[in-house]
């Protein structure tokens, strides 16, 4: 958790930080989705050779890069005094961070049941979470006072100083531990026919990819939402953003712990099909006394979100060996991370063409289209 928290306090700004980045290069909202494309796509990147690589020389070492190349690569964006040398640095750090989830997975799967897995991927997902949550708010503080570069150099210090702590404190003895032998099935689950075998696990695997990368990509605006449609300020605008990361701290851990009692399935695919409406309801839920309206919209967001996530993990780690589940893991974060990135940009030339309502009604409507095809595929099934 301490781990998953630092990799993330970094990596957690570029959205938030976007109104001030904005208003610093004088961008549309098109070159907007560039900024979180430049560290989204990088950041998928580095999934592929940090999962090889995990699977092969160790966890801890890959999880270090994935904490203190952030840090590093976090100075650079915070000294960078152009558009696009801030693209640059920002693409450094997503290939850096690319370490840090394919290694960090496995190693808590296998130190848990099977029976257990998924709330304890739950329960690591917290730490992502409430980074996620306070580094918005803090970094708006630093912005206000220091503008976006101060909030990148400062918190790049603690990320540093939180990396090596945590090579010291895991030891060397996590790179040579023996992997415990998962089952392949998990608990409760049914045994597959040989037609359904692949066919159930791939419908699975594009729903949580698919209907993600829509979610991101909208996700990515809003702030920008916030600003223009709502009229509140920067800072304002990243506090309500950490509404969404602060549901994940409930979110993730209650995603886990159903899934382990329920089945990986039904959780995925009931949370799904709520979101879609959800998305939809952003165009229409007013913004209430202090903002009551749109902030418990977002919660509700964030909450189904999160579920999702770590069901997603345990249900590909119950399917990987063990000594595949980095590299396998690195393929779905890259393919997962890549498709979002590639969306934000045609989500911003969308609002730039046709505004906030369409823009997001289509990825309301897109939502729930993936998730109703993919559960005609997956309906009745448990794990």
């Amino acid at each position: 958790m301490v781990a998953h928290f630092a990799h993330h306090l970094l990596t957690a700004l570029p959205t938030p930080l976007l109104p001030f980045i904005r208003d610093d290069f004088g961008l549309d909202y098109a070159q907007s989705g560039m900024v979180v494309s430049a560290f989204g796509i990088a950041y998928g990147i580095g999934q592929i050779p940090a999962g090889f690589l995990a699977d092969r020389i160790g966890p801890r070492k890959i999880i270090t890069v994935g904490i203190c190349g952030v840090a590093i690569a976090g100075l650079l964006v915070g000294l960078s005094q152009t558009f696009v040398m801030m693209l640059v640095c920002l693409a450094l750090m997503g290939i850096a961070g690319g370490g840090y989830h394919p290694a960090a997975a496995p190693l808590i799967t296998a130190s848990v049941e099977p029976e257990k897995q998924g709330r304890a991927l739950g329960i690591h997902l917290i730490g992502g979470s409430g980074s996620n949550f306070l580094s918005p708010l803090i970094a708006a503080g630093i912005a206000a006072v220091w503008g976006w570069r101060g909030s990148y150099l400062s918190l790049a210090v603690p990320t540093m100083i939180l990396g090596i702590i945590f090579y010291k404190l895991l030891g060397s003895r996590s790179d040579k531990v023996e992997i415990k032998q998962a089952t392949a099935e998990q608990p409760g689950a049914e045994p597959d026919s040989s037609k359904g075998k692949l066919r159930q696990p791939i419908t699975f695997i594009v729903l949580v990819v698919a209907s993600q990368a829509v979610i991101m990509s909208m996700m990515a605006f809003i702030p920008l939402f916030m600003v223009d449609h709502f009229g509140v300020s920067e800072g304002t605008a990243a506090v309500f953003l950490s509404l969404i990361f602060f549901a994940g701290l409930g979110g993730s851990p209650l995603g886990g712990y159903l899934s382990d009692r329920l089945g990986r399935v039904p959780v995925t695919l009931v949370a799904s099909l709520i979101i879609a409406p959800v998305l939809y309801l952003l165009n229409i839920v007013p913004f209430g006394p202090g903002g009551t309206g749109i902030g418990a919209l977002l919660i509700i967001f964030g909450m189904l979100m999160f579920i999702r996530m770590p069901v997603a993990e345990a249900y590909i780690i119950g399917r990987i060996p063990e000594h595949h589940r980095s590299t396998i893991l690195g393929i779905y974060y890259f393919t997962n991370m890549e498709m979002g990135a590639v969306l934000a940009p045609v989500m911003g030339h969308m609002i730039d063409s046709y505004g906030f309502y369409t823009s997001f009604s289509a990825a309301a409507g897109l939502t729930l289209a993936i998730t109703l095809t993919c559960s005609t595929f997956l309906w009745g099934s448990r794990n």
